[in-house]
């Protein structure tokens, strides 16, 4: 009974099952799950099915349904449906439909040999191509393997081409990878391209695939079978399976050689024996020409059945035999043996090329055959095509006998098989081409933005392209659902993309290749608007241009203008412009209408910079024809009135005179000592006015430049365009006429942002910190400086990193975040209410290092009256700095001051302190440096005391000497034995009680060993050791055995004891000179007279003698004995002097005779078919026992039905032991089956029956 399953649980309670339907029709797929609501999936091939015209999927409440509309061969593969945890496969078997028409053989499907016979042939010329790209234009990506698309099964008619694709993805890949195609278990074809088979392979930039092509050229039925398809990449493996059908051309002719291997039984009964030789002849006569003067016969069959076997594989026996109708398949096996395989010399080469060369991409390579005949023509293929010349590339000589093919500037292109032909001859070889490593020759730049904004990273590689690798803190970066991150090649750049950062995405980003690394760090801050300068409240007169101005911190943001809380909407008066981080509202002509307040609003931020613009009205009053000059100002007082103006603005100062007659307007800048810098006047001579004025003054009559004053009738307007520092000062006004004057000061200032600061000075660098510190900028501007902004990166790099979005209002800030072993750079702006600063300079290059953690394992290794031996490892944490050395210091105990031990720095892992003053208690410490400065010191906690230590000598004796050392004559003796003692004991051997000879044994002591060393060993040097330790007067001593050994002299007195029947006796005595060891036993072999052969009778024989037996009667025996111990046999043998004769005897030979038993028996069953049921889809068998003499013939029937010419069905025969294998049944093949055995006793019959039941 099979053994029961054990159920799982499963969220289905109906479950769809394999259908078989015709393709052109609808198959429908049907579930049910245990609750309804549950999301169930549908899988073709592995790969989820979305629903299109193709396939209709349709849920209602637990019931589940697919829908496959218009079925064709392509949708032959399996399915699966999955809710939750559960997964349940299924196949759809797709059959043809039933065609009255010819099928030619690219669309026929391959059906078994043994039940239909092969399709129609096609034109030789036909070709056929076999892809499953062709085939499923649609088919999804194979989520598991490599393979985009897989070789599909074919079929060719003799003679015809066939064409078999893979396509493999190489957007993942970093390199091509690599493919193998396989005929049976282990024929590789790459070595087979030529006239038959050519391998093609392309790479289509587009879509990143991969394609490879296996192209079958002129068919034969030798082709025929299974084939595979193997592609490997550096961590990844696939392989597809897929088969080759060639069917038979019509033979014309009657002919048909394959007879000759076909057993005939006319004339023969079943049992009889089988002349195989005679069909070869028979075979022979067939291939052999007519000698009739007829000619050769076209109808002459080209299949070598012998040749076919010779190169078959010995698992392709059977299908051969059975293909091409031979019966007696193990005789032709015997013969097959007999034929000896003869290769073939070369004629026509004298060197052929090497299986494979190697070529670095871009390099170029000579591929050199030597030929026999100097004058012959050869011929270059490549992937079976001929190269033809063509510019530079290939190059072809001949020098004598040698013929090169000279390949330049080798690419990915001209990695393929080569060959070389010579008339019918030829030679192969592979090219690889090696790419070389891709290096990055731009690296990665440190970024910072803000949350929400793009980031893009960029490299440049050295290869246009090239596959990268990014990762994000060590973990690799892929293409997310969400598409978080995308990655863009622009032929040698690449770049990753991360569309909206946040602050998640800070870290540091790696882009690697397999020639480099580069390193970037990427830092994300929360969105801040700091504002500059804020716009001011206007007063302006008709006619006149308004210009509202503000200054934010960031120059990509955006805002909006408003009026009175209305957006403003610009048109040819009104002007928006935004430069920068500046924003401008320009209002021309104003007009009354234009006075309301201004706002300006940055989009995503909560702030409202508002002014007011007012309308200045000019009142013309009467005024009498006498009337003083008047200054109208609205600040006169004590104070002079101050007016502020932005560096590079421009200033217009509207100052309302009256007067009667119209005054004369002086305007004059003054100086700290009052002077007159610049006077400017409209309406009198400078000689005029010379009486009022110092004589060092100079008087300017301007009206344009970018000082300049403007006069009319009620009022005058001083302008400073673009507004300097040199304009700050106090500007006075003088009016005169006849009648007086009036005067007034006005005081400009003038701020801006300030002065750059100075480099910053970098301290405390550590490991990935460092502490930059800086000065305050010379001038300020004008107001307080608000705080400073500081920048940072990397030398080779060109683009500055901001580290603060805070303003720092400190002079000092200690910058974290950065890569240990690289070069930095920094540089500090200052802000203040106007704005920012240039940079100041950039300070002095600097890396981020960090000393080394303190050494370990620091101990004292010994100790005399004036030298401490120290020992340690080296730190566990070295960094980017490397190691530079170790510096040992020691200090006195009771003291605080550290003296170096050593002059400079150590780099071993060792010391040795000499000359330190004896008694002396020392403390020792140690440190690891290197560029960014010394470690912790590693301390010994306790003080070492100065002074030999005593320590009682003795051996530590090792174990394989406590026994005797057996050693052979001429091998090397190295005795090493180890001992303690302080101080240094003295060392003495001897052997036997007598002192060593210094010539014969070589003695070598150390501080911790002593060494015995015998460069060749001899018998001599066999004997009792004893080594002795002498330290004052203590000791210690050790006694060693050494045996040498040699092999034995041979046994004595070898004697022929006596001779009997077939026996002899022999007798010998133990040899002389056993070579020191135990003789362990003896050889005894005999040889016969006439030949002189010897063979081994005894070995390993402990007695000294022995009866030879079974010796041949009418030879005489000469007998020779080797001795033997654990050196082995001896070099000679004793030999008997004369031989031992075995004498003949007259006896003969008379057998009993018996009467013949017949032992004939009727088939009978010894053990009954039993009734079974199994599940569909699994292999099941049939078995039982039968007996009878002759052995009986078995049959197997279904339903009274003869099975034997079915493939579905195996049958075995075993020891009497029938077996009927069904492979995968089908409730189909349920029924009776019976069991016929029949011999010419009689027969037998045993029925049971199979019921075969679908899964559950």
């Amino acid at each position: 009974m099979p053994e029961p399953v054990k159920k799982t649980v499963s969220a289905f309670t109906k479950k769809p099952k394999t259908t078989e339907v015709t393709a052109g029709n609808t198959a429908v797929f049907e579930a049910e799950t245990e609750k309804s609501g549950i999301k169930v999936k549908w899988q073709r091939a592995g790969t989820e099915i979305t629903e299109s015209e193709k396939y209709v999927i349709k849920t209602e409440g637990n019931k589940h349904s697919l829908t496959i509309n218009n079925v064709g061969k392509e949708d032959d593969v399996t399915y699966a449906v999955i809710a939750g945890s559960s997964k349940v496969k299924f196949e759809l078997k797709v059959k043809e439909p039933e065609k009255n028409e010819t099928v030619t053989p690219a669309e026929a499907v391959p059906a078994p040999a043994a039940s239909e016979s092969p399709a129609p042939p096609a034109e030789s010329s036909q070709n056929t191509e076999v892809s499953s790209a062709d085939t499923h234009p649609e088919e999804p990506l194979d989520p598991i393997g490599l393979f985009v698309a897989r070789p599909q099964d074919g079929e060719v008619t003799v003679g015809g081409n066939i064409t078999f694709t893979a396509k493999v993805a190489g957007e993942s890949l970093l390199k091509k990878p690599s493919v193998k195609w396989f005929k049976g278990k282990w024929m590789d074809l790459g070595s087979k391209v030529g006239k038959h088979l050519q391998l093609h392979d392309s790479y289509d930039r587009n879509t990143k695939v991969y394609t490879f092509e296996m192209e079958v050229i002129e068919a034969n039925m030798t082709f025929a079978g299974g084939y595979r398809c193997e592609v490997s990449t550096k961590d990844k493996f696939d392989s597809s399976n897929f088969s080759l059908t060639v069917n038979e051309a019509p033979v014309s002719g009657d002919l048909d050689i394959r007879a000759a291997f076909r057993r005939t039984t006319e004339g023969h009964d079943d049992g009889a024996e089988f002349n195989f030789s005679s069909l070869l002849k028979k075979r022979d006569s067939f291939l052999r020409p007519s000698n009739r003067g007829e000619g050769k016969s076209e109808s002459q069959s080209d299949v070598d059945v012998w040749d076919i076997l010779r190169k078959a594989p010995p698992t392709e026996y059977e299908k051969i035999a059975f293909q091409y109708g031979i019966t007696d398949l193990r005789g032709m096996l015997k013969r097959l043996k007999r034929i000896k395989k003869e290769e073939k010399k070369s004629t026509a080469f004298l060197k052929k090329l090497d299986p494979a060369y190697q070529v670095d991409k871009g390099q170029k390579i000579k591929l050199m055959v030597e030929v026999a005949n100097p004058d012959a023509d050869v011929k270059w293929l490549k992937n079976g095509q001929e190269i033809q010349v063509s510019g530079s590339k290939y190059i072809f000589e001949a020098v004598g006998n040698k013929r090169i093919l000279t390949i330049n500037h080798c690419s990915l292109a001209d990695d393929a098989a080569y060959e070389c032909v010579v008339g019918d001859e030829k030679s192969f070889t592979e090219l690889f081409v090696k790419e070389p490593p891709i290096l990055i020759t731009h690296p990665l730049e440190d970024q910072m933005v803000m949350v929400g904004e793009r980031v893009e990273f960029e490299c440049e590689v050295s290869e246009e392209g090239a596959t990268v690798k990014w990762e994000k803190d060590g973990i690799e970066l892929t293409r997310e659902e969400t598409f978080k991150y995308r990655f863009k090649k622009d032929g040698k750049k690449q770049y990753l993309i991360i569309n909206e950062t946040t602050k998640e995405d800070s870290g540091h980003y790696t882009v690697k290749t397999n020639g480099g690394v580069s390193v970037a760090e990427l830092i994300v801050q929360e969105k801040k608007l700091e504002v500059y300068q804020s716009i001011a409240d206007l007063t302006v007169k008709a006619r006149d241009q308004a210009v509202f101005k503000c200054e934010v911190s960031d120059e990509n943001v955006k805002g909006i203008w408003l009026k009175n809380g209305k957006e403003v909407i610009p048109d040819e008066r009104i002007k928006i412009s935004h430069i920068g981080r500046i924003h401008k509202l320009t209002i021309e002509d104003v007009t009354p209408e234009d006075e309301a307040d201004y706002s300006f609003i940055p989009q995503g931020f909560a702030y409202n910079l508002s002014a007011k613009l007012q309308f200045l009205e000019v009142k013309i009053d009467f005024v009498p024809r006498e009337e003083p000059p008047k200054i109208h100002l609205d600040c006169l007082g004590q104070s002079p009135d101050t007016i502020v103006v932005v560096a590079g603005n421009k200033l217009r100062l509207d100052v309302p005179v009256s007067g009667d007659p119209t005054p004369t307007v002086i305007w004059q800048k003054v100086n700290k000592r009052n002077d007159l810098l610049r006077n400017t006047d409209d309406s009198m001579t400078p000689s005029e006015n010379s009486s009022d004025l110092n004589t060092d003054n100079k008087l300017l009559f301007e009206s344009e430049g970018r000082v300049r004053v403007e006069m009319h009738e009620d009022h005058c307007v001083f302008i400073i365009e673009g507004a300097e520092k040199e304009d700050e000062g106090v500007y006075r006004v003088i009016l005169k006429n006849p009648v007086g004057e009036d005067k007034a000061d006005i005081t400009v200032k003038v701020i801006d942002v300030p002065d750059p600061p100075e480099a910053p000075t970098i301290s405390n660098i550590g490991e990935d910190y460092c502490t930059v510190q800086w000065q305050p900028p010379k001038y300020d501007g004008g107001q307080p400086v608000l705080g400073y902004i500081l920048e940072r990166k990397k030398k080779k790099s060109y683009r500055w990193m901001r580290l603060n979005f805070d303003l720092l209002k400190e002079l000092t800030y200690e910058a974290k975040r950065m890569i240990e072993g690289v070069v930095y750079e920094m540089r500090i702006y200052a802000v203040n209410s106007i704005g920012m600063s240039r940079p100041s300079p950039a300070s002095q290059p600097f890396m981020p290092i960090a000393p080394p953690s303190e050494p370990t394992h620091f101990t004292v290794e010994d100790v005399s009256d004036s030298t401490v031996s120290l020992k340690w490892r080296p730190p566990e944490r070295i960094g980017a700095g490397g190691l530079d050395g170790y510096i040992v210091e020691y200090c006195k105990d009771g003291s605080t001051e550290w003296i170096p031990a050593l002059p400079g720095l150590t780099e071993r892992t060792s010391a040795l302190i000499k000359d330190l003053v004896t008694g002396d208690k020392l403390y020792f410490r140690i440190k690891a440096v290197n560029l960014a400065g010394e470690s912790a010191a590693a301390t010994i906690k306790d003080p070492v005391t100065v002074q030999e230590i005593l320590q009682r000598p003795k051996f530590w004796l090792p174990r394989h000497l406590r026994q005797t050392l057996v050693k052979k004559v001429g091998e090397t003796i190295n005795i090493v034995i180890p001992f303690q003692g302080k101080p240094r004991p003295k060392i003495t051997w001897l052997k036997d009680g007598q002192t060593l000879d210094s010539k014969d044994v070589g003695i070598r002591n150390s501080s911790t060993d002593t060494i015995l060393f015998i460069r060749k060993a001899e018998l001599h040097h066999s004997g009792a050791y004893e080594v002795t330790l002498q330290i004052e007067n203590m000791s210690d001593k050790v006694a060693i055995t050494i045996q040498i050994i040699d092999k034995p002299g041979p046994p004595q007195n070898v004697k022929l004891v006596d001779v009997w029947g077939f026996n002899a006796a022999l007798e010998w005595t133990p040899p002389q000179d056993d070579g020191n060891a135990q003789i362990l036993g003896y050889t005894v072999q005999k040889a016969d007279k006439k030949t002189m052969e010897w063979y081994t009778v005894f070995d390993h024989y402990r007695r000294t003698n022995c009866i030879v037996s079974d010796l041949i009667m009418g030879n005489e025996y000469f007998f020779r004995i080797f001795s033997e111990n654990l050196c082995g046999l001896s070099e000679t043998a004793a030999t008997t002097k004369n031989p031992a004769h075995i004498q003949k005897t007259g006896t003969t030979y008379k057998p009993p005779c018996y009467k013949e038993h017949d032992f004939s028996e009727a088939p009978k069953f010894t053990h009954p078919l039993v009734n079974r049921s199994v599940i569909a889809g699994y292999n099941t068998t049939l078995s039982c026992a039968v007996r009878g003499i002759p052995k009986p013939k078995i049959f197997w029937f279904k339903n009274k039905m003869d099975l034997s010419g079915d493939a579905k069905y195996r049958m075995f025969s075993k020891q009497g032991v029938l077996t009927l294998e069904i492979r995968k049944p089908t409730p189909f093949d349920g029924g009776i089956y019976t069991c016929k055995a029949v011999n010419e006793c009689g027969e037998a019959e045993i029925e049971c029956r199979l019921d075969v039941r679908a899964p559950q």
